[in-house]
C-alpha cells in the first residue's frame, strides 16, 4: 500500500505592526523592514567617528514617530511587547540591543 502525505503550506499570521505618526517614512516601508538596521549602524558610525549628526536615519526619529502608548496614553519602553520594534523582532527571534544604551521612548518634551 502506497501512502501520499498531504503536505499544506501554513503562513504563519503576519504580526500587527503599529503605524507610525507621521505621513510616511522617511524610507520606503518595505525598504526599512530589510535595512532599517544598516541605516542605524550608518547613523551611529557617522555620529560617533565623524560627528556628524543627521536626523533623517537617527533612532531618536525613529521612536519619535513609531512611539506606541498605553491604556494611560503614555509611551510604552521596550520591556514592552508591544513597543514598535519589538512587534517585528518578536515576531523573528531578533533581540534588540539598541536600548542598552539609548532610550526606547521619547522623552517628556519630545527630547530624547
Amino acid at each position: 500500500m502506497i501512502s501520499v502525505l498531504s503536505v499544506t503550506a501554513y503562513a504563519a499570521p503576519y504580526p500587527d505592526v503599529p503605524k507610525g505618526k507621521g505621513d510616511q517614512c522617511v524610507e520606503d516601508t518595505e525598504f526599512m523592514r530589510s535595512n532599517h538596521m544598516e541605516l542605524l549602524l550608518h547613523q551611529r558610525d557617522e555620529t560617533m567617528y565623524r560627528g556628524i549628526r543627521t536626523k533623517k536615519h537617527s533612532l531618536k526619529e525613529c521612536m519619535e514617530c513609531h512611539v506606541v502608548t498605553d491604556a494611560n496614553n503614555q509611551p510604552v519602553n521596550a520591556a514592552n511587547p508591544k513597543h514598535f520594534c519589538r512587534v517585528c523582532h518578536d515576531y523573528a527571534s531578533v533581540s534588540i540591543d539598541c536600548f542598552q544604551c539609548h532610550a526606547s521612548k521619547p522623552r517628556k518634551g519630545g527630547t530624547n
